[in-house]
């Protein structure tokens, strides 16, 4: 949506097609974006069929990322564990394959009445790649294969509970759309050299690494500090977030912190918080500019890097996001990661490993120090390279390219 945004600024006729908003299936939708669209990008809708519509028969639609919505005990828990296999197995490489033929048919059409060169395809859902593979097959276009998340290595994978043949076949088709694209996009340094040793004979200027980032516009609001030191938390958050530390850290050393998450949190881990704190707040999920304002306000901001194989390219666009709030940053993960060392370029907070209880508890002391100064704002610098805008004018250099 941001690439749409700001590539008319640079001179580009830009035209979405993404499916229509009766057809399609999701874990939460945030009607207030669709404000940022500007007037001059036309917007194709089409038909879709969506496997993700029968979730909706045991309470919820589309699950979340990393199934944080999924309660998997109980009868219904057996029943979404059996629709868990069924999606990894029978709808590879993801249920939103159902649009491609609707995708395919309508951007043919596109191409071939306005004269369109350049096709990008935005992932995940990495069945998308699959319309690019179909497009550079049928017209003459270049195809540019934006990969925002890992493919047969995401932190999920396991919860697919995939065959072996179902393995095979999702790595085949990743390898298909890493050889045969013109320009494969990725966020991370560290998941463009996993790409590249994914696919035989893909060519490292061919792996191109756009962050993600965050748009100046967001962040247009004035900031007032909880009173009491709070740690906030914007997002997705599994079992996989290890923050085992981040609780001893505060347990151990009877530390009067509170939380505020605002997304889906996992039950179990919602039970844990309230073992060590007795300011615990779980808004659910908020739009956009009210969850970033709820942010704002906290004293300082967490992100956890979940803790599986393939993590140090784990750059979500949470943490730019963070960037933007001048809040400063308490993350745990992979301290050799990229998200370590954007903190690191940016002076914005500190990565601890997923065991360093004692590191966190003294980061958690000279911050709550901190806010008994007149307000604090974190100190960064060089952030501005990470705006929506100057990385669009990264894109358009690869478009350019491409001509």
């Amino acid at each position: 949506m941001k690439f749409a945004k700001y590539l008319p600024e640079f001179g580009y006729e830009v035209h979405v097609l993404t499916v229509r908003p009766d057809r399609a299936t999701y874990p939460q939708t945030d009607e207030s974006l669709l404000q940022q669209v500007p007037k001059n990008v036309t917007v194709h809708c089409t038909d879709a069929s969506d496997p993700y519509a029968v979730y909706s028969l045991f309470g919820k639609g589309a699950p979340s990322s990393g199934f944080a919505n999924d309660d998997v005990s109980g009868f219904k828990g057996l029943i979404k564990t059996v629709a868990r296999f069924v999606r990894g197995n029978f709808f590879i490489p993801d249920p939103r394959r159902g649009w491609n033929r609707f995708a395919i048919e309508k951007a043919s059409e596109l191409i071939d009445s306005l004269g369109i060169e350049t096709v990008v395809t935005t992932s995940p859902p990495h069945s998308t790649q699959l319309i690019g593979i179909e497009l550079k097959k049928k017209k003459n276009i270049r195809w540019i294969a934006d990969m925002r998340d890992p493919w047969t290595k995401i932190y999920y994978v396991s919860e697919l509970l995939q065959t072996k043949w179902a393995q095979n076949r999702n790595s085949k088709l990743e390898r298909l759309v890493l050889e045969n694209a013109d320009k494969v996009v990725t966020v991370s340094h560290n998941l463009s050299a996993e790409f590249r040793a994914l696919a035989s004979g893909l060519q490292q200027e061919n792996v191109v690494v756009i962050p993600n980032g965050f748009d100046e516009d967001d962040f247009q609001f004035n900031v007032r500090l909880e009173e009491k030191f709070t740690i906030g938390y914007m997002g997705t958050i599994t079992d996989q977030y290890d923050i085992s530390s981040l609780l001893t850290a505060i347990g151990s050393s009877n530390l009067d912190v509170g939380f505020r998450f605002i997304g889906d949190v996992q039950a179990g881990l919602k039970k844990r918080l309230a073992e060590v704190s007795n300011r615990c707040e779980f808004t659910g999920y908020l739009n956009h500019d009210k969850a970033i304002e709820q942010a704002a306000s906290c004293s300082i901001l967490l992100l956890v890097i979940p803790k599986v194989e393939s993590n140090k390219g784990i750059l979500t666009g949470k943490i730019f996001e963070y960037l933007a709030l001048k809040r400063p940053i308490l993350a745990i993960g992979p301290i050799d990661g990229d998200a370590a060392k954007i903190l690191d370029e940016t002076g914005a907070g500190k990565m601890f490993d997923y065991s360093d209880a004692n590191g966190i508890s003294q980061f958690l002391k000279l911050k709550i120090d901190e806010t008994q100064k007149p307000e604090q704002i974190s100190e960064t610098s060089g952030i501005k390279k990470y705006s929506r805008r100057a990385l669009t004018g990264q894109l358009v250099q690869i478009l350019e390219k491409s001509v």
